[in-house]
């Protein structure tokens, strides 16, 4: 069996900021903070990912500031933006054109919304010292072990521990195929979690 090979995407709205970008192999996990579109399919697509989780929106709503799936997880108490607010609009478009070569490409994206994730895990969503050190004690092996890493980087990660639980089948896909899902892990307690 092929090692599970997931990268996490906490996608920027514009290139001139930084975009958190994480490998996950092995249990272990290798991350950056990468720019251009350029810069970031070359670093997903290199590492031939058996999935990738983006945190951004990868649809428009149809009609309406809502899509299905951002009203669903409203509804259940986890707060997304809408994804045609100017700045949101801006993310969005991007994370659409990236997803679509990624896709063209042959591989597998995720939508994924890492605070939430972490509510779901009953992780605190914004302690980034703290966030690092639980992802440590769940078992993650790598840059979480040597350096502290930015707000990024940890979402990226986060990222990519939300698509490690959907294979695992520990997640709740909402939304539907018009408008796209997110992906969100099973509510339980991040110290039952071991990777």
């Amino acid at each position: 069996m092929k090692p599970l090979i997931i990268i996490g995407i906490d996608l920027a709205g514009s290139s001139k900021n930084p975009t958190g970008w994480a490998l996950w192999k092995n249990g272990g996990v290798k991350t950056k903070l990468v720019y251009t579109n350029k810069e970031i399919l070359k670093e997903t697509l290199i590492n031939k990912p058996s999935i990738i989780a983006i945190d951004a929106p990868l649809n428009l709503p149809k009609k309406g500031i809502l899509r299905k799936a951002d009203r669903k997880m409203i509804e259940i108490g986890y707060r997304v933006f809408p994804p045609v607010l100017p700045a949101m609009k801006k993310l969005t478009l991007r994370a659409i054109k990236i997803n679509k070569l990624i896709v063209e490409k042959g591989y597998k994206t995720v939508e994924v919304h890492p605070t939430s994730t972490r509510k779901a895990l009953n992780m605190p969503p914004k302690d980034w010292g703290k966030i690092q050190a639980i992802l440590k004690s769940i078992g993650l092996k790598g840059d979480v072990q040597t350096r502290a890493l930015t707000s990024h980087e940890i979402d990226a990660i986060t990222a990519a521990l939300t698509a490690y639980l959907h294979v695992n089948n520990q997640t709740e896909t909402l939304g539907d195929e018009k408008e796209g899902y997110i992906i969100i892990p099973k509510k339980m307690d991040w110290r039952n979690l071991k990777i």
